[in-house]
């Protein structure tokens, strides 16, 4: 029988998890010579290409040849993205073993230190590689002194403090264990691999069969796919199960029809699997995240790691504009609630909540980003929906006062910029823990911010910058609730009519503020056209042309110039809009708007507003 390591990878957002992964890949000679071969293989997704980003854990598995026997290495790629935190949660369960990459130059980040601790609590021995050696700007040996400090103060044991350490380039394809040695290949981080992280305990084969289901996707041919660690025992194919939750309850009966196994990118059918195994099967249809897959004489449960709960949620409801139903094939409430019920279901870091008419449904994330990418995914799929501004989710403590979230936020800026961000996040009432020079002109700086004074900061945070400065997140904690943080200050320019916008009125709003569209844009009486330059909102009219006469003049018309309306991503959109304003989102356009479209309606609520105050 092969031997077995199962390793994943960790690290903070493009230390470069992916790129080593397709450089292992194309060295353990998966591949034939000739063939053509994508950049960042494991990046799958639509969404993850685009952005370059890793935002769902996936497997891969090599043979790796060492003194003349195979022995098969299980790779996890898993997110660097603290939104995306539980996919890493949840996959460090299926590992024996990880490699904790650092980059040579930025070191130990926000969410290294949170990926780290994680690894720590479940007892696994991390291998420590210092990426990105070939940096100009790369201070290695400080790098390492930094990493040993942070396992120090997240209470690391002896024997995790023993940890190997190799010098790489993932993406030139090399690794080494020290620094002057020959820079070949990545045989000596394989190496270590198989040295360093145990084998599956062998003893397991002979108990009843169980698995822990981590990951759960779907296949055009197989259907549900539950992807896990063989925890205990043997099974084979058309071998009966149950699958169990962690309240023991039975979820489902069934058979395993498919028994997939990892071999580089594919997943290939096997006959039987065995504990230590990194398995996907098929044939279940109500079996999800957490539950065990077993034989069904077992009684208990494989206890899993709890996932920390979300701090972040938005309303997601049926787009009620003017423009309803022009874009997109899916606009009902029950398609919208059906598609976040399976999202929840897949997602254990997302949480789903419905309003008791059930017309709106509250999502609760980890930030951002994670919310951002579910309502692109959606809409990509033919949504139509409304969307609020995100909202922090508070905790109470034992005497009942109430507690927020807050973030660990590390800052790189130009020494330049740094007074002016230490005041912006002084103005979100954010306390700074540390502020050093970190070479080259650059300061890093620490806050603990709470998580509402962040929501937004991101494009404010680029313009006080220059566009230079580097921000990272990762939630901290929960704190006394620090009291109101003033949120956007200029008002916005708010349409009057239905139509098309003209640039002859676009060109004469100009000197009133930004604007957000351009000629031609439909537009719809209360859609936001752009920001005012006051604090107050003002209806505007965006339809107005000029008024033509049969008198012809000659060089008295002037030449209408219009600035370039500015652009909003879908998250910036979303951080952007205050308490009574919405995001309409559909397959092709992105709008705000205020909630109550009809003037006489703002007024209205408005004014029950203050008088509830």
């Amino acid at each position: 029988m092969e031997e077995l390591r199962n390793i994943a990878i960790i690290a903070h957002v493009d230390h470069g998890k992916t790129t080593l992964i397709d450089s292992i890949l194309m060295q353990s000679g998966m591949f034939r010579d000739n063939e053509s071969t994508a950049e960042r293989m494991m990046d799958s997704n639509d969404l993850e290409k685009e952005r370059g980003i890793t935002i769902l854990a996936k497997c891969t598995s090599v043979k790796w040849t060492q003194d003349n026997h195979d022995v098969r290495v299980n790779i996890i790629d898993t997110p660097g993205h603290a939104d995306f935190g539980g996919e890493v949660e949840r996959v460090l369960g299926m590992a024996d073993g990880v490699i904790l990459l650092t980059d040579a130059a930025e070191g130990p980040m926000p969410q290294t230190k949170f990926v780290l601790g994680k690894a720590l609590k479940q007892g696994l021995r991390p291998i420590v590689v210092i990426n990105k050696i070939d940096r100009p700007d790369g201070r290695p040996e400080e790098v390492i002194d930094e990493v040993f400090d942070l396992f120090v103060s997240l209470d690391a044991t002896d024997e995790q403090l023993d940890f190997p350490i190799l010098y790489a380039a993932g993406r030139d394809g090399w690794a080494t264990r020290e620094l002057d040695d020959p820079r070949e290949n990545l045989h000596p981080l394989m190496d270590v691999v198989i040295e360093h992280v145990p084998q599956p305990n062998v003893e397991d084969e002979d108990k009843p069969f169980a698995m822990l289901a981590t990951l759960l996707d779907s296949d055009p041919y197989l259907g549900r796919c539950l992807t896990g660690r063989v925890m205990s025992g043997k099974a084979s194919i058309n071998q009966n199960v149950k699958a169990m939750r962690l309240d023991k309850s039975i979820a489902e009966t069934g058979r395993l029809t498919k028994l997939l196994k990892f071999e580089g990118t594919d997943r290939v059918p096997s006959d039987t699997v065995r504990a230590g195994d990194i398995i996907c099967i098929a044939g279940l249809t109500d079996a999800s995240v957490a539950d065990t897959i077993c034989d069904p004489s077992v009684s208990e449960p494989v206890q899993s790691t709890p996932i920390d709960p979300p701090t972040m949620a938005i309303n997601i409801s049926v787009n009620d504009s003017p423009f309803a139903g022009r874009e997109g094939s899916k606009v009902t409430s029950t398609m919208i609630r059906d598609r976040l019920l399976a999202e929840a279901e897949t997602n254990v870091a997302i949480t789903f909540s419905e309003s008791t008419n059930k017309d709106s449904f509250e999502i609760g994330g980890r930030g951002e980003l994670q919310l951002g990418v579910l309502i692109e995914t959606m809409r990509r799929e033919g949504f139509e929906m409304t969307v609020s501004r995100p909202k922090v989710l508070f905790q109470q403590d034992d005497a009942g006062n109430r507690l927020e979230p807050v973030e660990e936020v590390t800052i790189d800026v130009d020494e330049e910029y740094s007074s002016t961000v230490v005041d912006k996040m002084n103005q979100r009432k954010a306390e700074m823990v540390d502020m050093r020079s970190s070479g080259s002109g650059k300061t890093r700086i620490v806050f603990h911010a709470p998580s509402r004074g962040l929501i937004g900061y991101q494009s404010r945070f680029l313009t006080d910058t220059r566009g230079t400065g580097v921000m990272n997140r990762v939630f901290h904690g929960y704190i006394p609730y620090k009291g109101e943080i003033k949120g956007r200050h200029n008002g916005t320019l708010i349409s009057n009519g239905q139509g098309e916008a003209v640039a002859f009125a676009l060109y004469n709003l100009q000197e009133r503020g930004t604007i957000f569209v351009e000629h031609q844009t439909p537009v719809y009486e209360g859609m936001i056209i752009g920001e005012n330059s006051r604090e107050n909102d003002l209806e505007v009219n965006v339809l107005k042309g000029k008024k033509l006469t049969n008198m012809r003049a000659s060089g008295t018309d002037e030449n209408i110039v219009l600035t370039p309306p500015r652009k909003m991503s879908l998250e910036d959109m979303m951080s952007y809009i205050n308490e009574d304003e919405l995001m309409e989102v559909t397959p092709t356009s992105l709008r705000l708007r205020k909630k109550y479209l009809c003037p006489n309606e703002r007024k209205r609520h408005n004014k029950n507003k203050d008088e509830a105050a």
